[in-house]
């Protein structure tokens, strides 16, 4: 009996728990990955925007978006996103110096979720 009480108190509370991250702001992004294939050292940095949308119901603040390398630049929208709405991540590696393959992870801090939402970038340099 105290085996089935405390089996459905968790359960209770699970459940409630997950209700309260549903009610709140939750970022998502159909396409976390980004391939540039090869890319020539000599044309210089190349970027790509990645678009992320707030799917919850209270507003999406992306705090902070760290990249895995100096050579790879963020820049995002400070304004918070509103449930519904999208926001832009815009991604720049600098392949100055740096031949070969590369795979870069980007970091993304939010009131959207516990941890960081993983963005990343491959390709190239040639």
């Amino acid at each position: 009996m105290i085996f089935f009480l405390l089996a459905t108190v968790l359960f209770v509370t699970v459940g409630y728990a997950q209700d309260q991250k549903k009610q709140g702001a939750v970022i998502y992004a159909a396409q976390t990955d980004h391939d540039f294939g090869k890319i020539k050292e000599a044309d210089g940095k190349v970027s790509h925007v990645f678009v992320v949308k707030n799917t919850g119901t209270k507003p999406l603040v992306l705090t902070r978006v760290v990249a895995s390398c100096g050579c790879t630049t963020p820049e995002y929208e400070k304004e918070p996103i509103m449930p519904g709405e999208e926001g832009k991540i815009k991604i720049t590696f600098n392949p100055e110096g740096r031949p070969g393959q590369f795979i870069k992870t980007i970091a993304v801090y939010s009131n959207g979720m516990d941890g960081a939402y993983v963005l990343r970038i491959k390709g190239v340099v040639i």
